[in-house]
């Protein structure tokens, strides 16, 4: 009698939801989440439906271009990687690796 196994096929990669990768879905959970309660406290405070839902929309759709622009630009660890070169010294920035390469004829 011979068992039929199912691969995963997905072990290992990254979690991706509408072309969002990693770290952008919380990103985009949290926005949300503070537009949320913005809106509940702005509409608490007495302010009008009428300015209160473009200011919530127009935040609501600059948030969702810039996650989604940062997801496709810096991919999943990119954007860790640009901040961590941005908190570098200047002084141990490196333009070329040819002092790494020399390091075996020097020793």
């Amino acid at each position: 009698m011979s068992s039929v196994y199912h691969i995963n096929k997905g072990i290992n990669k990254p979690i991706e939801f509408k072309g969002l990768r990693a770290q952008y879905i919380a990103y985009l959970a949290v926005g949300l989440v503070s537009l949320l309660v913005s809106f509940a406290v702005l509409y608490i405070c007495g302010l009008s439906l009428f300015i209160i839902l473009p200011v919530i929309l127009g935040l609501g759709t600059a948030l969702f271009l810039i996650v989604f622009r940062l997801s496709h630009k810096y991919g999943e660890h990119g954007l860790m990687k640009y901040f961590a070169k941005k908190q570098m010294p200047k002084y141990l920035w490196f333009s070329s690796r040819r002092l790494f390469t020399q390091l075996k004829t020097l020793l």
